[in-house]
Protein backbone atom coordinates (compact mmCIF):
# COMPACT_ATOMS: atom_id res chain seq x y z
CA UNK A 1 0.00 0.00 0.00
CA UNK A 2 2.85 2.58 1.07
CA UNK A 3 4.18 2.13 -2.35
CA UNK A 4 0.82 2.48 -4.07
CA UNK A 5 0.51 5.70 -2.28
CA UNK A 6 4.01 7.16 -2.80
CA UNK A 7 3.37 6.48 -7.06
CA UNK A 8 0.30 8.26 -6.75
CA UNK A 9 1.93 11.25 -5.09
CA UNK A 10 4.79 11.33 -7.22
CA UNK A 11 1.66 11.21 -9.99
CA UNK A 12 0.41 14.07 -8.22
CA UNK A 13 -2.47 11.79 -8.23
CA UNK A 14 -5.41 13.63 -5.65
CA UNK A 15 -7.10 10.57 -4.05
CA UNK A 16 -3.74 9.84 -2.24
CA UNK A 17 -3.57 12.96 -0.64
CA UNK A 18 -6.87 11.96 0.37
CA UNK A 19 -6.15 8.78 1.43
CA UNK A 20 -3.37 10.09 3.75
CA UNK A 21 -5.63 13.13 4.69
CA UNK A 22 -8.01 10.10 6.29
CA UNK A 23 -5.37 7.83 7.80
CA UNK A 24 -3.20 10.53 9.43
CA UNK A 25 -4.74 14.01 9.70
CA UNK A 26 -6.06 12.92 13.34
CA UNK A 27 -2.88 12.37 15.09
CA UNK A 28 -1.40 15.80 13.69
CA UNK A 29 -4.48 17.43 14.73
CA UNK A 30 -4.12 15.63 18.22
CA UNK A 31 -0.28 16.53 18.39
CA UNK A 32 -1.06 20.08 17.39
CA UNK A 33 -3.97 20.65 20.02
CA UNK A 34 -2.36 19.02 22.49
CA UNK A 35 1.04 21.48 21.94
CA UNK A 36 -1.18 25.12 21.94
CA UNK A 37 -2.47 24.99 18.72
CA UNK A 38 -5.96 24.61 17.09
CA UNK A 39 -7.45 22.29 14.72
CA UNK A 40 -7.03 25.38 11.67
CA UNK A 41 -3.44 25.20 12.56
CA UNK A 42 -2.84 21.71 12.43
CA UNK A 43 -4.86 21.91 8.94
CA UNK A 44 -2.10 24.41 7.45
CA UNK A 45 0.75 21.98 9.10
CA UNK A 46 -0.79 18.99 7.49
CA UNK A 47 -0.76 20.87 4.03
CA UNK A 48 2.86 21.93 4.70
CA UNK A 49 3.73 18.23 5.83
CA UNK A 50 1.88 17.15 2.29
CA UNK A 51 4.16 19.27 0.47
CA UNK A 52 7.79 18.86 2.53
CA UNK A 53 6.49 15.20 1.45
CA UNK A 54 6.27 15.39 -1.91
CA UNK A 55 9.01 17.71 -2.23
CA UNK A 56 11.55 14.47 -0.31
CA UNK A 57 9.84 12.04 -2.92
CA UNK A 58 10.73 14.28 -6.32
CA UNK A 59 13.77 13.84 -4.93
CA UNK A 60 16.16 11.44 -6.74
CA UNK A 61 18.41 10.45 -3.98
CA UNK A 62 15.05 10.17 -1.67
CA UNK A 63 14.60 6.80 0.13
CA UNK A 64 11.38 6.07 2.47
CA UNK A 65 13.14 4.20 5.35
CA UNK A 66 10.33 4.67 7.88
CA UNK A 67 6.43 3.78 7.27
CA UNK A 68 4.75 6.70 5.86
CA UNK A 69 2.72 7.41 9.65
CA UNK A 70 6.20 7.91 11.15
CA UNK A 71 7.92 10.25 8.45
CA UNK A 72 4.09 11.88 8.24
CA UNK A 73 4.55 12.57 11.83
CA UNK A 74 7.76 13.48 12.62
CA UNK A 75 7.46 16.15 9.79
CA UNK A 76 4.10 17.25 11.67
CA UNK A 77 5.87 17.78 14.96
CA UNK A 78 9.09 19.27 13.36
CA UNK A 79 6.90 21.89 11.37
CA UNK A 80 4.62 22.76 14.06
CA UNK A 81 7.35 23.66 17.51
CA UNK A 82 9.32 25.56 14.14
CA UNK A 83 6.57 27.63 14.67
CA UNK A 84 6.02 27.59 17.88
CA UNK A 85 9.16 29.22 18.06
CA UNK A 86 9.22 31.45 15.58
CA UNK A 87 6.07 32.71 15.81
CA UNK A 88 5.09 35.55 18.40
CA UNK A 89 2.82 33.34 20.68
CA UNK A 90 3.90 34.68 23.74
CA UNK A 91 0.41 36.14 24.12
CA UNK A 92 -1.31 32.35 23.97
CA UNK A 93 0.97 31.45 27.10
CA UNK A 94 -0.63 31.50 30.45
CA UNK A 95 2.65 32.11 32.45
CA UNK A 96 5.36 34.71 32.08
CA UNK A 97 7.96 33.07 31.03
CA UNK A 98 12.05 33.87 31.81
CA UNK A 99 14.84 33.13 29.23
CA UNK A 100 15.55 29.72 30.37
CA UNK A 101 11.36 28.57 29.72
CA UNK A 102 12.36 29.41 25.67
CA UNK A 103 15.70 28.02 26.26
CA UNK A 104 13.95 24.53 27.21
CA UNK A 105 11.53 25.11 24.47
CA UNK A 106 14.68 25.36 21.66
CA UNK A 107 15.92 22.71 22.96
CA UNK A 108 13.36 20.69 23.22
CA UNK A 109 13.28 21.37 19.41
CA UNK A 110 16.58 20.78 18.79
CA UNK A 111 16.09 17.32 20.61
CA UNK A 112 12.92 16.62 18.18
CA UNK A 113 14.95 14.51 15.85
CA UNK A 114 13.71 11.52 16.32
CA UNK A 115 15.38 8.42 16.34
CA UNK A 116 14.18 7.46 13.10
CA UNK A 117 15.49 10.98 11.47
CA UNK A 118 18.96 9.83 13.16
CA UNK A 119 18.93 6.51 11.27
CA UNK A 120 17.83 8.05 7.62
CA UNK A 121 20.46 10.79 8.22
CA UNK A 122 23.14 7.90 8.98
CA UNK A 123 22.11 5.84 6.35
CA UNK A 124 22.70 8.18 3.84
CA UNK A 125 26.08 8.99 4.93
CA UNK A 126 26.93 5.30 4.35
CA UNK A 127 27.54 3.16 0.90
CA UNK A 128 25.32 2.92 -1.60
CA UNK A 129 25.42 -1.51 -1.28
CA UNK A 130 25.00 -1.14 2.66
CA UNK A 131 22.34 1.59 2.01
CA UNK A 132 20.49 -1.13 -0.12
CA UNK A 133 21.49 -4.17 2.43
CA UNK A 134 20.09 -2.49 5.78
CA UNK A 135 17.10 -1.43 3.80
CA UNK A 136 16.36 -4.87 2.56
CA UNK A 137 16.88 -6.63 5.99
CA UNK A 138 15.52 -4.45 8.57
CA UNK A 139 12.91 -2.21 6.53
CA UNK A 140 11.43 -5.00 3.77
CA UNK A 141 12.41 -7.58 6.35
CA UNK A 142 13.79 -9.86 3.38
CA UNK A 143 15.06 -13.35 4.80
CA UNK A 144 18.96 -14.24 4.79
CA UNK A 145 18.73 -16.93 2.09
CA UNK A 146 16.74 -14.10 -0.52
CA UNK A 147 19.47 -11.19 0.40
CA UNK A 148 22.29 -13.65 -0.20
CA UNK A 149 20.59 -14.77 -3.83
CA UNK A 150 19.76 -11.16 -4.33
CA UNK A 151 22.76 -10.10 -3.39
CA UNK A 152 25.21 -12.79 -5.14
CA UNK A 153 26.66 -14.13 -1.47
CA UNK A 154 28.52 -17.51 -1.62
CA UNK A 155 27.30 -18.41 2.46
CA UNK A 156 24.45 -16.77 4.66
CA UNK A 157 27.42 -16.43 6.73
CA UNK A 158 29.03 -14.10 4.51
CA UNK A 159 25.28 -12.54 4.39
CA UNK A 160 25.42 -11.64 8.49
CA UNK A 161 29.78 -10.61 7.96
CA UNK A 162 27.87 -7.76 5.60
CA UNK A 163 25.20 -6.77 7.28
CA UNK A 164 27.64 -6.58 10.71
CA UNK A 165 30.15 -3.95 8.21
CA UNK A 166 27.00 -2.48 7.51
CA UNK A 167 26.11 -1.84 10.71
CA UNK A 168 29.40 -0.80 11.86
CA UNK A 169 29.35 1.54 9.37
CA UNK A 170 26.16 3.11 11.15
CA UNK A 171 27.88 2.85 14.44
CA UNK A 172 30.95 4.71 13.60
CA UNK A 173 28.73 7.37 12.03
CA UNK A 174 26.26 7.92 15.15
CA UNK A 175 30.20 7.97 17.18
CA UNK A 176 30.90 10.88 14.75
CA UNK A 177 27.99 12.72 15.31
CA UNK A 178 28.13 12.10 19.33
CA UNK A 179 31.50 13.78 19.51
CA UNK A 180 30.30 17.07 17.75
Amino acid sequence: MTADIINDLKGENSNAYGQLYKEYFGMVNHFVVNNSGRTEDAQDIFQDTMMVLLAKLREDDFLLTASIKTYILAISKNLWLKSLRNASRETEFTDVHDNKFYEEINLAIENEKTYVDKLQSYLHKITKHCQGLIHDMFFKEKAVEEIQKEYGYSTKHNVQNQKYKCVEQIRKMKEADEKK
